[in-house]
């Protein structure tokens, strides 16, 4: 078994279609990392004068764009494949970050670019997760759920990092920099497959058949839509306890977001190049875990390792919140970043168990819009919490949720047979 593991492993790696999926994936997040993190967040705050609260509720546009169509990408992808649909996200988020570069300040553009950058990201993880999934199998879930949150770490992190050596005194080579990297993206995207590859990849056969077709076609939309979620939903195989869990994890995340940068350098006065090297830490225990624990995810299931990770990262983050000694900070910040290296394969591997193959994309747009509404929800409130109960609040919220999630983890194990079957 062991055998099999490995070597689903490795041809899951080597597979153009995989390996052009994570390409998109990092140089987006990248992008994506640069501007919510790094770049947003100062601009309208400094620049712009907005508060922290309108901060987060722009940033929180971005979410909400992504999240809504996250969904309809997802049953978009099962029916005409990957390259059209991605290819529509990456020109939007080009558009995106040209109106970012050349707005000139204006308060109503910058809200609209970010508006756009969420609905532009938005088939980025229904395709990479799907893609992935469908190409490893559930022999090697484990590991290429790390891999792909690997590019999606190393992406979002090394952005903000990057991009901090750019704009010490001015913005535009970084606009120039983002834009050249989603000038790749889109010929990247040019390559990937259409409708009959896509289903190949998969394993499965074309949709319907003719006379199939024929008798959908009589159908109204509604109909259509009540008879497809009717057929989804039969065919899951999650718990209810799982969708409340989903929402959590990503608002306990979606509250560190708009104020992290605003930490880092109002609270803990960090320049950007020793923000950066914060940043590496966390960072690089996550990158540096993920692939061993995916294997070890694999082997020996889900269960302990989001016991432990739950309960890091619940202890660490409020303490950071509190903590003002810098040399501690990097101490704490490399135990969130083990947390987040422990939770990332396990919890991802649970919920692909979870999903039929016959509809992974649509599946899987559905649990990731659950998961959107979380990073939507925490968004927003970090910056109300921010303005009104001080910088500490949203990493105890934060760490309280984590806490929670590890009790509800609880009773989601004692029920695993119902969990996943």
């Amino acid at each position: 078994m062991e055998i099999v593991k490995t070597w689903a492993g490795k041809k899951v790696l080597t597979s153009p279609f995989v390996v052009q999926l994570l390409i998109i994936m990092y140089l987006v997040e990248f992008v994506k990392g640069a501007l919510l993190v790094s770049i947003l967040p100062v601009y309208m705050g400094t620049v712009l004068g907005l508060s922290v609260y309108a901060v987060g509720w722009a940033l929180a546009l971005q979410y909400i764009g992504d999240n809504a169509f996250r969904s309809p990408l997802g049953w978009i992808i099962d029916r005409i494949g990957y390259r059209y649909v991605m290819l529509f996200g990456v020109m939007l988020t080009f558009i995106s970050v040209a109106i970012i570069s050349f707005s000139s300040g204006h308060v109503a553009w910058i809200i609209l670019a970010c508006l756009l950058l969420g609905v532009g990201t938005s088939p980025l993880w229904p395709c990479v997760i799907t893609g992935a999934t469908a190409v490893s199998g559930n022999e090697a879930s484990g590991t290429i759920m790390s891999v792909v949150y690997m590019a999606w770490l190393v992406g979002v992190g090394s952005g903000p990092i990057v991009i901090n050596f750019f704009i010490s005194h001015s913005f535009n080579p970084a606009f120039k920099l983002l834009l050249g990297m989603m000038c790749l993206v889109v010929v990247v995207a040019l390559f990937l497959p259409g409708r009959r590859r896509s289903h190949e990849l998969e394993g499965r056969a074309l949709p319907e058949a003719a006379a199939h077709t024929r008798e959908k076609d009589s159908l109204s939309l509604t109909e259509k839509t009540k008879r497809y979620f009717a057929k989804v939903a039969s065919s899951l195989h999650a718990s209810k306890l799982l969708y409340p869990a989903m929402f959590m994890q990503n608002f306990a995340l979606g509250l560190l977001t708009p104020i992290l940068t605003l930490y880092a350098r109002t609270v803990l006065h960090l320049s950007p190049e020793e923000y950066s090297l914060y940043l590496i830490a966390g960072g690089a225990v996550t990158v540096l875990g993920l692939i061993p624990v995916g294997k070890w995810v694999d082997r020996f299931g889900t269960r302990w390792f989001l016991h432990v990770g739950f309960i890091i990262a619940a202890v660490a983050l409020p303490t950071l919140g509190y903590t003002r000694d810098l040399p501690l900070v990097l101490v704490i910040v490399a135990f969130v970043g083990l947390g987040y290296a422990l939770i990332i394969p396990a919890w991802n591997t649970l919920i692909a168990q979870a999903i039929p193959k016959s509809e992974r994309g649509a599946v899987w747009g559905f649990f990731l819009t659950i998961e959107g509404m979380g990073m939507v929800f925490g968004s927003i409130m970090s910056g109300k919490l921010w303005d009104n109960l001080g910088p500490h609040s949203p990493f105890l919220l934060s760490g309280i949720v984590m806490l929670l999630l590890f009790v509800l983890h609880l009773f989601i194990t004692r029920r695993s047979k119902v969990v996943v079957r």
